[in-house]
């Protein structure tokens, strides 16, 4: 099975000072996937979905959103929070897209 490195560390000691561990290709795409469903479910809990493609240039904004969600380490806290909060007003104080979802409120009028 190809092995790959997800973080584009050039070598094994900044990977491992990272908490980067190579994974097989099939497990990195899973876990992409997994991420993009958590950016999706985080945008639609705190009601910006829609308002998101509203926005100028709209794919390269979503598309930014989601890089910066694959590269979150904290899909597994991510995912319990997005169990346990019914109607959050806010995302967790480490969402890699707290900024853009306060806008997002903020022109849907929720802010």
């Amino acid at each position: 099975m190809t092995e790959i490195n997800v973080a584009g560390c050039q070598h094994d000691d900044d990977c491992q000072e990272a908490g980067v561990t190579d994974m097989s290709f099939l497990d990195y795409l899973i876990s992409v996937d997994a991420r993009t469903a958590l950016m999706g479910r985080m945008m639609q809990k705190l009601g910006v979905d829609r308002q998101l493609k509203t926005v100028p240039d709209h794919e390269a904004v979503t598309s930014r959103a989601v890089d910066r969600c694959r590269s979150c380490g904290h899909q597994d806290e991510c995912a319990i929070w997005l169990d346990e909060n019914e109607q959050p007003n806010d995302p967790p104080d480490y969402c890699r897209n707290r900024d853009l979802i306060a806008r997002l409120q903020h022109a849907a009028g929720l802010r």
